[in-house]
C-alpha cells in the first residue's frame, strides 16, 4: 500500500520518506499490542507501569518520527537524523522495559515483534536517512553505517572548526520572570509543578516561558510535559534553590525512567540557578535526580547530586555548560547528544561501606544504532572526587578504582577533550561492561587532556586518541547544531 504512494522514479528523499512510513506503520501496531499488555495487568504492578512507561515512549517515538518526516521534506537533514535517532531510541527503550516483565506469551510474542520488525524498520530508515546526509544523495554510494571506530569521520558543518561558542547567561538574558515560586509562600505559587501546569502550551516563535523559582528546599517531583516547551527555570544558586526527591528503583512499581526528581520532556527547556538532587537510601540502586528528553536545551550553573545514575540525558540535544554533578555508579547516562562544557564532574562516596574500596564509572552512554546521531562530549571539563570521596581514596588507592565510562550500549559513544583528570582516573581509563561486550564497536576517544588521570600510555587498547584535525565533529556547532538555537550565544 505505501510502495503506491511513490513516483515512478523516487527521488532519495522520497525513497526515505516511505521507509519512515513502514517504520511508522509498524510503530501503531506495536503501540496496540502494548495496550494489550496493559489492559491484562491490572493486578501485576511491574508489568503495569513497565507497559506504561512504554506507551509514553512509544507517544515520543511517534512525535520525533513524525517530525523527522517534516524535517527531511524541508531538507533539514541534521534535525531530522537527531528526532529519527530519538524515535529509535524509545522504542529500543520500551522493549528494553518489557524484558524485565517477560512472563507471558503477550509479552514475549511483542518483545519479538519489536526486535525483528519495528526497530529494523526504523533503523533502516535512519540508516538511509544518515547515508543521504553524509554520503550524498545518489543511492548507489550508499553503505551500512560506518562510524569513528571504523576510520569514517563525516563531514562537518560548516562554521563547525573553533571547538566552542561564547555564552551569555541566562539571568542576564531574562530578566523578567512570567511567574515566581516562593517554598515559603508569598507568591503566586508554592510548588514548582504548580508553575509548570499553570504555563502556556506550545509556544513557539523563540519565545521563552521564565519561572523564577526563589531560594528553598522544594521536595517535590517535577514534571516538565510535552507540550510545555520554551520554559526557563532560574534560581537563585546552587545550594540556595534546591529540587529535591527521593525515588528509587528499590520501590515496587517504579522504573529507572521514573524515578527522577525532575523530567523533561518539552523542547527549549533552559535551566540557571539550581540544586537537583535524588536523596534516595543506600539500597536504593538506580535514583535519578534529572531526567531530560528535552532537544535544544540548555543548561548552565547548576548542581545535580545523587549516587547512581544521577544524570539521565535520555534523547536528543543537550548542552551543560559549568555544571556541577555528583555520583558513583554511572552517574551520566543515557542516549542523548550532550555536551558538558566547563563542567565539573565529582566522583562521591558509595553509600554502602565507602572504605571498603568500589569500581565507578562517570559515563554509561546507550547509543544502540551505529546511525544514530547521539553521544557523550565533555569539553574543557575538571574531572575529580568529592573532599569526602578523595580521603578515601588517598587512604588505600588500590581499592577505590574509577573510569571515564563504560558501554551501555553496543554502539556506545563518549569523548573527553581538553579536560583536566585528576590522580583517581585508573590508567586504563575505561571499563569494560561485561566480557567484550560492544569493545569492537564502541568509539572512546581522548585529546588535549591533562593531568595525573589524563596519561594515555596505559590505556585500554580499545580507546582512540582522537584525531587533531576530527576535534571538531564534537564541537556545539557540529554535534548539537547548537549555533541554531541556543538564543544566548554571542
Amino acid at each position: 500500500m505505501l510502495a503506491g504512494r511513490a513516483s515512478k522514479d523516487p527521488t532519495p528523499a522520497e525513497i526515505i520518506q516511505l521507509a519512515f512510513q513502514v517504520s511508522t506503520q509498524n510503530l501503531k501496531t506495536g503501540q496496540a499490542m502494548v495496550q494489550e499488555i496493559l489492559e491484562a495487568s491490572a493486578h501485576n504492578p511491574n508489568r503495569s507501569r513497565a507497559s506504561q512507561t512504554c506507551l509514553e515512549v512509544l507517544g515520543n517515538s511517534q512525535a520525533r518520527s513524525s517530525a523527522a518526516e517534516d524535517a527531511l521534506a524541508r531538507g533539514k537533514l541534521r534535525d531530522a537524523r537527531a528526532w529519527g535517532s530519538a524515535a529509535l531510541s524509545y522504542q529500543y527503550d520500551c522493549w528494553s522495559g518489557l524484558k524485565y516483565v517477560n512472563d507471558s506469551a503477550a509479552v514475549n510474542s511483542t518483545m519479538s515483534f519489536f526486535d525483528t520488525v519495528l526497530i529494523t524498520s526504523t533503523s533502516n530508515a535512519l540508516s538511509m536517512l544518515r547515508a543521504l546526509d553524509a554520503l550524498g544523495p545518489d543511492p548507489a554510494s550508499w553503505t551500512p553505517p560506518r562510524t569513528e571506530r571504523d576510520g569514517f569521520w563525516e563531514p562537518v558543518v560548516s562554521g563547525s572548526e573553533s571547538e566552542t561558542l561564547k555564552f551569555g547567561s541566562l539571568s542576564s538574558s531574562f530578566k523578567e520572570a512570567d511567574a515566581t515560586v516562593c517554598a515559603g509562600g508569598g507568591c503566586k505559587y508554592e510548588k514548582l509543578q504548580d508553575a509548570v501546569d499553570g504555563a502556556p502550551e506550545n509556544l513557539e516563535g523563540g519565545k521563552k516561558y521564565v519561572i523564577k523559582i526563589k531560594e528553598g528546599v522544594y521536595d517535590e517531583i517535577v514534571r516538565v510535559p510535552f507540550n510545555k516547551k520554551n520554559l526557563v527555570f532560574l534560581g537563585d544558586g546552587m545550594g540556595k534553590t534546591v529540587i529535591t526527591g527521593s525515588l528509587s528503583t528499590g520501590i515496587q512499581g517504579i522504573t529507572t525512567y521514573n524515578t527522577a526528581t525532575v523530567g523533561v520532556l518539552g523542547d527549549g527547556f533552559m535551566a540557571s540557578g539550581l540544586t537537583i538532587q535524588n536523596t534516595a537510601g543506600p539500597d536504593a540502586h538506580q535514583a535519578v535526580a534529572f531526567r531530560s528528553d528535552s532537544d535544544f536545551s540548555y543548561v548552565e550553573n547548576c548542581e545535580f547530586l545523587g549516587n547512581q545514575d544521577t544524570i539521565y540525558v535520555h534523547a536528543l540535544r543537550q548542552l551543560f555548560k559549568s555544571c556541577r554533578i555528583e555520583g558513583n555508579v554511572d552517574f551520566i547516562f543515557g542516549n542523548a547528544a550532550a555536551i558538558f562544557q566547563d563542567c565539573t564532574i565529582l566522583v562521591r562516596p558509595r553509600q554502602l561501606k565507602p572504605a571498603s574500596g568500589e569500581t565507578n564509572a562517570i559515563s554509561a552512554h546507550g547509543r544502540t544504532d551505529p546511525a544514530q546521531t547521539t553521544g557523550f562530549a565533555f569539553l574543557g571539563c575538571q574531572i575529580n572526587g568529592t573532599e569526602e570521596y578523595m580521603k578515601l581514596y588517598h587512604s588505600k588507592p588500590s581499592k577505590h578504582k574509577n573510569y571515564l565510562g563504560r558501554p551501555w550500549k553496543m554502539y556506545s559513544r563518549t569523548v573527553y577533550i581538553n579536560s583536566t583528570m585528576e590522580a583517581l582516573i585508573t590508567p586504563a581509563g575505561w571499563l569494560p561492561w561485561s566480557g567484550d561486550f560492544a569493545l569492537s564497536t564502541l568509539y572512546y576517544g581522548e585529546v588535549g587532556n591533562t593531568g595525573p588521570g589524563a596519561d594515555l600510555s596505559n590505556r585500554v587498547p580499545w580507546s582512540r586518541q582522537i584525531p587533531g584535525e576530527h576535534i571538531s565533529t564534537f564541537s556545539v556547532q557540529n554535534f548539537l547544531q547548537g549555533d541554531e538555537w541556543i538564543t544566548t550565544a554571542s
